[in-house]
């Protein structure tokens, strides 16, 4: 098993018609995320101001694994499966982190 942390940043642009729900299906996404699996171990997300359709997701994860553990589960895949039609873009980018930082 791999120790290396997994960091990811996923840059997505939404419909615009279709925003205001895909914000709260991705929220509960992340909240239910955090709550059930030890291998995520932050998922922030933001919008870009004056063109709040365009979000921003910086993932972290334990480890490889606990990456592709977290693409296998139900919640994942029903978030996924409700907002498709609604991601007219969709980049993931693979980063290094170089300080990331949290207080308790």
């Amino acid at each position: 098993m791999s120790r290396k942390p997994v960091v990811r940043m996923a840059e997505l642009e939404i419909d615009p018609d279709t925003l205001e729900t895909y914000r709260a299906l991705l929220t509960e996404e992340i909240e239910t995320s955090i709550a059930l699996e030890d291998g995520v171990l932050s998922l922030s997300a933001v919008s870009i101001r004056n063109n709040p359709n365009r979000i921003r997701i910086l993932e972290v994860y334990a480890n490889q694994e606990a990456y592709e553990a977290h693409l296998r589960t139900t919640h994942f895949i029903k978030y996924k499966n409700q907002t498709a039609h609604m991601v007219t873009s969709l980049t993931l980018i693979e980063v290094d982190p170089i300080a990331m930082r949290a207080k308790p």
